[in-house]
């Protein structure tokens, strides 16, 4: 939904993972942007990865798909992933889509790191 600006994504490193912000619409054309951060992120084989969307204010199915395909590698590595900060219309989508069930999603930051 947003233009063809690049995907700005800020890495946290915390005690015993990361956090990362991605800034902006998650879309087809930025969803490449935060894949790659992650499969970065995952890289080091981190205990716990937070996905702050406090700033992704729109994602599309590509952006789910990310989403889907970090799960399954955190899944597969047994790394905790949380989703946290999830803006009205991004909760909607991933309700929708019931996702909600599947990833864990906290209100906040020190929820997620508590979790």
């Amino acid at each position: 939904m947003s233009g063809a600006t690049e995907l700005v994504v800020d890495v946290e490193a915390i005690s015993d993972g990361v956090i990362l912000r991605p800034k902006g619409d998650v879309d087809m054309a930025r969803s490449p942007a935060l894949r790659t951060k992650l499969t970065d992120a995952l890289k080091s084989k981190p205990a716990r990865l937070v996905l702050d969307l406090s700033e992704v204010p729109y994602m599309d199915s590509s952006g789910l798909a990310t989403l889907i395909e970090a799960l399954q590698t955190t899944r597969k590595n047994k790394i905790k992933f949380i989703v946290c900060n999830l803006m009205p219309r991004v909760r909607s989508i991933l309700e929708i889509a019931r996702l909600t069930t599947v990833f864990t999603v906290v209100e906040n930051r020190d929820e997620a790191l508590k979790a």
